[in-house]
C-alpha cells in the first residue's frame, strides 16, 4: 500500500490522520527505533567491556558502531524474522548481531555481546534513551517555539486594555499582552523544572545484583562500571534496583509534561472564548469551511483540537505515572508492554503544540470590541477610587461606591464624573479620580 493509504487503514489517528504531525517521533518509539536502540546499546555495551580491558577486540570500534548508525529497516526485518524463531525481540537482536561479528571477523568475541545482561538491561537503557534524545531533538524545540509566540504576542499587545473577567463578571481592567504573558510565565517555570527531571536507566543483570558479572570476574568493580558506562551515554544509573529500573523519574517526566498540558488546555479554553467574546478574531483562509450547513462559521477548531489531543495525552500520562513504578516483587511483564505506548501521550502533546502554534497565528486583535466593552463598564474603576478615597481619609469610601455600582445595569462614564463631584474631597484629589478610565486602570 501507498503511504497515503496506509494511513487511511492506521487504527490510531497518529499514523493516520495526524501522520505528518507525529512522524519524526518514528525515528524514537517506533517498532524499528526500538530494535536500533537496543542494537546501539548491545554495541556500546560490548565497546565498554573493550575498554575496561575485560576484552580486547582491538579497533573496532568504529565498524561496530556502524552497525546501529547504518540500520536500516532490512535489519530491523531480519531481526523480526529472528524473533519468529526465538520468540524474544532482544535475544533476536543478540544473534543478529553475533551474525554480524561474523562477517567483521570478530567471532571469537560474539559471546560477549549480552554478556551477563538480562533483557531489561537493554531495554531499560534503550527506552529512556530514546525518550532523552526525542525531548532534546523534537519536544523541546516545538514547546519552546511555542513559548516564543506567546511571547512575541504578550509584547505586541502589551499596551492594549481589556476588561478582565473574574467569575464570568466584569471585573479590573487588565492588558491582553499581560494576560498572555500568564502562560508564557507558567509554560517557562514548568520547562524549568522538567530539566531538572534525570533520565535513569537500569543496567544491573537478573535481579540488579550484577551476580553473572561477578561471577565470572570477580575482581572486576562492576558498579562502577556500569555507572561509567551509564553515564557515557548521557543517563543516569539507577542503582539498587530490581530486574527492572525504578521509573520513578519516568513518572516524573511524564507528570511534568502532563502539566504543561494543562497550562496548555488552560490557554485553549481562555482563547476560544475570548474568541466568542469577539476580542479575537481570526484569519480567514479562503479554501477552509466552518461549518458544513452555516456558511458564515470561523471555528476556533484549532484550540479545540488541541485541548482534545492534550486531554489524550494526559489520561495516558496518568496511566503510565501511576502503573510503571509498580512492580510484583523483582519484576512482572506488566512494565514492558506498558512501555510500548510512551510515544502516544508524546504524539498527542506535539499535535496539540501545533495547533495551539495555528490558533495563535490566526488571532487579530479586536480593539473595537474591546473598548466597546471597557466604555460600556465605568463601574470597574470603582476599586481604584475607593482605594484612592481611603488615602485620603474619606470616610467609608468602598460602601459609597458599593452603593453606587453594586448590581447596577450600567454605570457610565458621566455616572462616574456626578459621583466624584458629589463628593467632600478636594479638587487635587477629584482631578486624580477622573484620570482613572477602563482604559488607563491596568495596574503594572
Amino acid at each position: 500500500m501507498e503511504e497515503r493509504e496506509i494511513a487511511l487503514m492506521s487504527v490510531s489517528p497518529l499514523d493516520g490522520r495526524y501522520a505528518s504531525q507525529s512522524a519524526d517521533l518514528r525515528n524514537y518509539f517506533s517498532e524499528y527505533a526500538l530494535i536500533k536502540y537496543r542494537v546501539r546499546i548491545e554495541i556500546e555495551y560490548f565497546m565498554a567491556l573493550s575498554s575496561w580491558d575485560i576484552i580486547q577486540p582491538g579497533d573496532s570500534s568504529e565498524k561496530l558502531r556502524d552497525i546501529y548508525r547504518n540500520f536500516t529497516l532490512s535489519d530491523a526485518i531480519a531481526i523480526k524474522d529472528i524473533e519468529k524463531r526465538t520468540n524474544h525481540d532482544v535475544k533476536a537482536v543478540e544473534y543478529f548481531i553475533k551474525g554480524k561479528f561474523n562477517e567483521l571477523g570478530l567471532e571469537q568475541y560474539k559471546e560477549f555481546i549480552h554478556f551477563g545482561l538480562t533483557s531489561q538491561d537493554i531495554n531499560n537503557t534503550a527506552i529512556p534513551l530514546a525518550l532523552k534524545e526525542m525531548m532534546e531533538e523534537v519536544y523541546s524545540v516545538r514547546i519552546n517555539r511555542l513559548v516564543e509566540k506567546i511571547d512575541e504576542l504578550s509584547a505586541e499587545w502589551a499596551q492594549i486594555p481589556m476588561l478582565a473577567h473574574t467569575h464570568g463578571q466584569a471585573a479590573v481592567p487588565t492588558r491582553v499582552g499581560k494576560e498572555l504573558q500568564v502562560f508564557s510565565a507558567r509554560l517557562k517555570e514548568q520547562l524549568r523544572q522538567l530539566d531538572t527531571v534525570p533520565f535513569c536507566a537500569k543496567f544491573g543483570g537478573a535481579v540488579g545484583n550484577m551476580n553473572a558479572h561477578k561471577c565470572a570476574y570477580p575482581d572486576v568493580d562492576w558498579n562502577r562500571f556500569a555507572n561509567e558506562f551509564i553515564a557515557s551515554l548521557g543517563l543516569r544509573r539507577s542503582w539498587p534496583t530490581t530486574q527492572i529500573e525504578h521509573y520513578d523519574n519516568l513518572a516524573a517526566l511524564f507528570d511534568n509534561v502532563r502539566r504543561i498540558n494543562t497550562i496548555l488546555i488552560d490557554l485553549c479554553r481562555d482563547c476560544w472564548t475570548y474568541i466568542s467574546m469577539e476580542y479575537f478574531r481570526q484569519r480567514v483562509v479562503a479554501t477552509e469551511v466552518g461549518s458544513s450547513a452555516m456558511p458564515q462559521k470561523v471555528n476556533p477548531i484549532d484550540f479545540e483540537n488541541a485541548e482534545g489531543n492534550a486531554g489524550m495525552a494526559n489520561a495516558v500520562f496518568g496511566f503510565l505515572s501511576s502503573k510503571l513504578p509498580v512492580s510484583r516483587l523483582q519484576r512482572d511483564l506488566t512494565d514492558s508492554t506498558v512501555l510500548r505506548n510512551v510515544g502516544v501521550p508524546f504524539g498527542h502533546s506535539l499535535i496539540a503544540i501545533n495547533s495551539v502554534l495555528k490558533g495563535l497565528g490566526k488571532l487579530i486583535i479586536n480593539e473595537e470590541k474591546l473598548n466597546e466593552d471597557l466604555n460600556a463598564n465605568w463601574a470597574i474603576v470603582s476599586e481604584g477610587i475607593q482605594t484612592v478615597l481611603r488615602r485620603v481619609g474619606y470616610p467609608e469610601p468602598y460602601e459609597a461606591l458599593k452603593a453606587l455600582t453594586r448590581g447596577k445595569k450600567a454605570i457610565s462614564q458621566s455616572d462616574m464624573a456626578s459621583f466624584i463631584a458629589s463628593i467632600n474631597v478636594s479638587e487635587s484629589v477629584k482631578e486624580e479620580l477622573l484620570a482613572i478610565t477602563p482604559f488607563t486602570y491596568t495596574g503594572l
